[in-house]
């Protein structure tokens, strides 16, 4: 009995030098590991391999940067926010950061950045499609905008021409969310319109249940109170009785269409009348 507690003593003491051994070559090889990837990160920090380039000369822009996408956004703005990280390591670029900052410049809708080793960085921007003209009067003076079908609004860009309409019955005061509505109505007034909406020059959607538009025909405009429905079939009709239109009244200026059976004339009075 003696001899077999003796022998289970010793194997117990075995076993626990066994764990005391393997806990230190775990707490060691731990501490070695953890004084490796710091000793690597300051190494990805300090190394002017991975410094990203400060440009030679002001106006410059700096080698290690590349952008794709640009059309219309400020292209000054977008190396702007890369400033500060220029002439520190490409391992410290906080790209969460980087591609939020992005988003808040004009015209950019996405904004994707990527670290590319050793020390460059290509940011790719999508930039938002403007659907619309909008048209802002202050004291006598007037301020031509651009509007995207997620109602924010851009400054036209220098020497750009767009083929769009004029968007009426938005306001600046308005919140993104109802002027992205409203310019989300006009689109769908205008897909269904198809070809017969080439000639509206202006759509109003101050009333999201009674849209106008302006057509231009031959030499001047004629607004169309279209209604909330039925677009394309009543303009059609507008269409195929305007030379019975303008021989009767001449004058008019405002329709309404919203009676599928009928025009009548809201603004302007017939020659004589």
């Amino acid at each position: 009995m003696a001899q077999s507690a003796a022998k289970a003593k010793s194997s117990a003491r075995r076993s626990a030098a066994r764990y005391v051994v393997w806990g230190m070559f775990l707490f060691f090889g731990a501490v070695g590991l953890i004084y490796g990837a710091q000793q690597f990160e300051q190494f990805l920090i300090t190394d002017p391999r991975f410094v990203l380039v400060v440009p030679t000369d002001y106006g410059q822009e700096s080698p290690s940067l590349h952008i794709d996408g640009i059309h219309y956004a400020p292209r000054k703005q977008v190396m702007r926010v890369f400033a500060g990280d220029l002439g520190h390591s490409v391992y410290l670029l906080p790209l969460a950061d980087r591609q939020r900052a992005l988003l808040r410049v004009s015209w950019v809708k996405e904004a994707t950045v990527v670290r590319l080793w050793p020390n460059q960085v290509t940011i790719h921007i999508v930039e938002r499609q403007p659907s619309a003209f909008l048209e802002f009067k202050n004291d006598e003076i007037s301020r031509w905008a651009l509007i995207d079908s997620d109602g924010v609004i851009l400054d036209p860009p220098d020497r750009s021409s767009f083929h769009l309409p004029v968007l009426t019955g938005v306001v600046a005061g308005d919140p993104q969310a109802l002027r992205g509505v409203k310019v989300r109505r006009m689109q769908g007034l205008l897909k269904e319109l198809g070809p017969l909406g080439d000639k509206v020059s202006e759509v109003d959607v101050s009333d999201l249940d009674d849209l106008k538009v302006t057509q231009q025909m031959q030499d001047h405009a004629i607004v169309l109170i279209l209604g909330d429905r039925s677009f394309r079939s009543r303009l059609q009709h507008f269409i195929d009785h305007y030379p019975d239109i303008q021989r009767r009244m001449p004058n008019a200026t405002v329709l309404d269409l919203r009676l599928d059976d009928r025009i009548t004339v809201v603004q302007g009075v017939p020659n004589g009348a």
